[in-house]
């Protein structure tokens, strides 16, 4: 039994409870004279207990009927305690009973007396106890299992009234926005409310029962309305203007590089820039090395003057001296004019001793520097393993043949070897292009290096490439075992003023160059000379590896633009003479 005497359950209050509400615990006597506590009086801690009774109150039966059933053993209510008072069980006394019951009475009930502080044998009273006015159940009939009914038990029953001292006073209501604002509930997203989704607005749902509080003047209180987030809509905006921006910026830029016109400045052009343009440049990085060195103002102006020009698709590598701040036009048209180019040109058949002097200029370097440089780091200067494996200590310059004829950039500042560099790298390619490991065999020639000096002979010997041909195959015809012409001396001038460092037609009569003791005299020494004799053409190159078919062993230039061949020096003889009539 709970502390307010109701059921054993925990039902809560009726929901037709007329007394519903706070008003009060004044402890006083209900009308029909009951007590708060069901009924039952209060024990008071001054009462001794009575003896106990032979009689057991019946579990789940009537009480004070003075039977006992059989329940395997005795059962009893445990002890009830009230403000520090004594406990009492109540299954110990035989007759008691509620309002008005033969063993023990309230409220001044026959059966119960006090006996000069003792008790009574048959029974003791007891002092009524004045009901609670704020029980509305206190007046009905209480009783256990199905003697009576519980009306606290009913499904919308009120949660019973609360002691005074556990009484708390209801939170205010919260006061409702005079303004009104959508929540996620109304159509306003839980984003731009800065709350959470609507998944919490469950407890709302219509037919729900709220808590005590909430039906006891609101203590639950109302959840506070959500509000909109400044900073969700901050985001939102800056990222459509962010959008907009990106699209405005991207649409102009088409627009200009579809129908505008590229920037540029206007005229000819001030002051000096010197540019570097690299081998197999196109428009748009020509443009962009003019546009670095403030030549030009922009890359597209560049690349529409360079394609509407008739020759501009024919600019070249190399360093020109061009102005600051010109026109697109202005700059297209100065570097074609071979007088804006600043590259060091190597022509075809130059010896290196000659571009080693152009290099000591460009550079504005002592005389000499490149050639010792030359001298010296040969090996490390980018020659190919074929060249090099197949040099002795005859070769007077192991570079020659190999500084390719070409046009390269060579201004103030850079370093000598890295022009030898360049220059080497270029010859090399083109020879492994060639294959000229695998035309030596064909040619039945030692190695890849006679080819190149057979080709620095046909460069220097030729004129013109109608004359390289066969001149080639004089060559490959004095070198064959079985010359009975010349008895494998190849008898060239040619190698003569190399090894004298000159550029003679008249180099001495036979007799006298045969005396000459040097391992390129060709007058003298049997076969090919050491190395080569000067850095050939792609022409001569091409006419070394396929020359001419014929059975000629002299040659002799008559003009500038004519040169005659014999098979045999009677032929030859007569040649001569028409070539000194010329003179």
């Amino acid at each position: 039994m709970t502390e307010y005497g109701r059921g054993p359950g925990s039902e809560p209050w009726h929901p037709e409870d007329p007394l519903y509400g706070d008003s009060g615990w004044g402890g006083q006597q209900p009308s029909g004279g009951t007590s708060t506590y069901g009924g039952q009086g209060q024990y008071h801690p001054q009462q001794p207990h009575q003896h106990q009774q032979p009689h057991q109150a019946q579990y789940g039966g009537e009480w004070g009927t003075g039977q006992q059933q059989a329940y395997g053993q005795q059962q009893g209510y445990g002890q009830q305690q009230y403000d520090g008072a004594a406990a009492y069980d109540y299954n110990s006394n035989p007759g008691q009973g509620y309002e008005g019951n033969p063993g023990q009475g309230y409220n001044g009930g026959p059966d119960q007396g006090h006996n000069d502080g003792g008790w009574d044998t048959g029974g003791h009273g007891q002092v009524p106890y004045g009901s609670d006015p704020m029980d509305p159940y206190g007046s009905q009939q209480a009783g256990y299992g199905p003697e009576g009914h519980d009306y606290y038990s009913t499904p919308d029953a009120y949660a019973p009234p609360e002691p005074p001292g556990r009484r708390r006073p209801a939170p205010a209501e919260p006061e409702s926005e005079a303004d009104w604002d959508p929540g996620p509930d109304r159509g306003e997203h839980a984003f731009f409310a800065g709350g959470e989704d609507d998944d919490s607005d469950d407890d709302d749902e219509p037919g729900r029962r709220g808590g005590r509080g909430e039906r006891r003047g609101g203590r639950g209180g109302k959840k506070p309305k959500k509000r909109r987030s400044g900073c969700a809509c901050l985001v939102v905006t800056l990222v459509f203007a962010g959008g907009l921006g990106g699209v405005g910026y991207f649409g102009y830029q088409f627009y200009q590089d579809r129908f505008g016109t590229a920037p540029d400045f206007a005229g000819e052009g001030s002051g000096t820039a010197v540019v570097d343009i690299p081998k197999d440049s196109g428009g748009y990085a020509i443009g962009q090395k003019l546009k670095d060195a403030g030549v030009v103002k922009s890359v597209d102006a560049f690349v529409s003057a360079q394609g509407k020009h008739p020759d501009g698709q024919s600019i070249q590598a190399g360093v020109y001296t061009l102005k600051k701040q010109m026109s697109a036009k202005s700059a297209v048209e100065l570097m074609l004019n071979p007088k804006s180019r600043s590259n060091l040109v190597v022509p075809p058949g130059t010896r290196n001793v000659t571009v080693y002097k152009q290099i000591d200029q460009r550079l504005e370097l002592k005389k000499g520097t490149t050639k010792n440089i030359a001298r010296k780091e040969w090996k490390s200067l980018g020659l190919p393993e074929w060249a090099t494996s197949n040099m002795n200590n005859d070769v007077k310059d192991p570079l020659e043949g190999f500084l390719h004829p070409s046009s390269y950039p060579v201004a103030k500042g850079k370093k000598p070897q890295d022009v030898l560099k360049d220059m080497v790298a270029q010859a090399t390619a083109k020879y492994d292009e060639l294959d000229v490991k695998s035309q030596a065999k064909r040619l039945n020639l030692d190695n890849p290096l006679q080819v190149v000096t057979v080709a620095s002979l046909v460069q220097a010997e030729g004129k013109f490439k109608h004359d390289f041909d066969k001149v080639a195959t004089v060559v490959y015809n004095r070198l064959k075992p079985g010359n009975t012409e010349t008895y494998g001396l190849l008898d060239f001038d040619s190698t003569v003023n190399y090894l004298r460092g000159e550029s003679k037609l008249a180099t001495g009569t036979v007799d006298e160059l045969r005396k000459l003791n040097d391992p390129y005299n060709t007058y003298k020494i049997k076969g090919l000379p050491p190395g080569p004799i000067g850095n050939p053409g792609d022409a001569a190159i091409d006419s070394a590896l396929h020359p001419a078919k014929g059975n000629w062993y002299y040659f002799v230039s008559v003009s500038e633009d004519k040169t005659l061949f014999a098979e045999t020096n009677e032929e030859q003889n007569r040649n001569r003479e028409k070539y000194l009539k010329g003179q």
